[in-house]
């Protein structure tokens, strides 16, 4: 099969190659999918970067993707065979990741996809819409509530704020530009700052009434955090975070978080806990079901041109980047 593929860390041009690398037959519980497209997602360009050394010989990167199951081993449904899917963790804490033909995987990593649902959709399921799920889960919102998304037109925000919407709650999002601020309220979202131009906790206490939200879902705790300090988050509210630019210390202004008893709370997608997860995949699938949620796709390559792919993230790209593994 043709599969792309890093035997080293580094920057994408100097690492990463296509060619061909053997179809892996699926073990007892596994199953053989044909991919039709893969989702890159930031944290694919940093492993691939080296903030998951290359352990086991060879990477083939991209934890999402989506496609049909070509073949099943031991102990799985055999009815489940041409079955379209959508992946998630493909490659985490493993070499075999969906930039390829094909992906062999345990059989529960390979969840249906509606019919009506595209595969360039599916792709976006694994990281984003499961993380979307879960900080929107955690963030307790419901009918009445207001919630700040931070980084609304992002693959993760532009999810996490349409899911905060159908909970019944006011979505208020920081944006990088006026065209993502554009894009947001093309889709309905009126209230969004430009945090480059606009004075954040300003802007978000002018919107509430000086009450501040209930819920910031975040994803970057390092440039984040000190909008606490300047009352943007109300009393008992919560600080729903899944990533962070700056792996080092962040300083927490315990006086500013104890007397309004807030909370805090950090996840990582790729560790949630079996019933977390099944409580997001089956939260995502019920909305995919009805058609409840629009994507965002941005640039799309071929697999022979992934090294673009990977560097169209690092430049931020607009929108999920899509890689083909078969030919259009």
């Amino acid at each position: 099969m043709k599969a792309a593929w890093y035997e080293r860390n580094g920057p994408a041009a100097e690492v990463l190659r296509v060619g061909e690398q053997p179809v892996r037959d699926p073990g007892e519980g596994e199953v053989l999918v044909r991919v039709a497209c893969s989702g890159v997602n930031p944290s694919d360009v940093k492993s691939r970067a080296g903030s998951r050394p290359v352990t086991q010989g060879i990477v083939i990167p991209h934890s999402d993707g989506a496609g049909v199951i070509e073949r099943v081993g031991s102990g799985v449904d055999p009815q489940r065979t041409g079955q379209r899917v959508w992946l998630w963790n493909a490659q985490y804490k493993r070499p075999y990741g969906a930039a390829a033909e094909y992906v062999t995987l345990p059989a529960a990593q390979a969840v249906p996809l509606p019919e009506h649902v595209s595969f360039e959709a599916g792709a976006c399921m694994g990281v984003p819409g499961l993380t979307a799920f879960r900080a929107v889960e955690l963030a307790r919102i419901g009918h009445g509530a207001t919630v700040l998304v931070i980084g609304g037109s992002a693959a993760v925000g532009f999810y996490a704020a349409q899911m905060a919407r159908a909970a019944g709650a006011r979505v208020i999002t920081t944006v990088g530009s006026s065209e993502k601020a554009d894009f947001m309220a093309q889709h309905g979202f009126a209230d969004n700052i430009l945090y480059k131009r606009e004075p954040v906790a300003e802007r978000v206490l002018s919107l509430t009434g000086g009450k501040g939200v209930d819920a910031i879902i975040d994803m970057d705790f390092s440039t984040t955090a000190a909008l606490v300090d300047e009352g943007v988050l109300a009393e008992h509210g919560r600080f729903v975070c899944y990533g962070s630019n700056d792996r080092g210390r962040t300083p927490v202004n315990f006086a500013a978080w104890l007397p309004r008893s807030l909370s805090l709370h950090f996840f990582l997608v790729y560790e949630l806990t079996p019933q977390q997860r099944q409580r997001a995949i089956d939260g995502v699938q019920a909305l995919l079901a009805a058609d409840a949620l629009r994507h965002h796709i941005g640039p799309r390559f071929a697999l022979d041109d992934i090294v673009a792919a990977h560097e169209a993230v690092e430049r931020g790209a607009f929108g999920k980047v899509i890689v083909d593994s078969m030919p259009s």
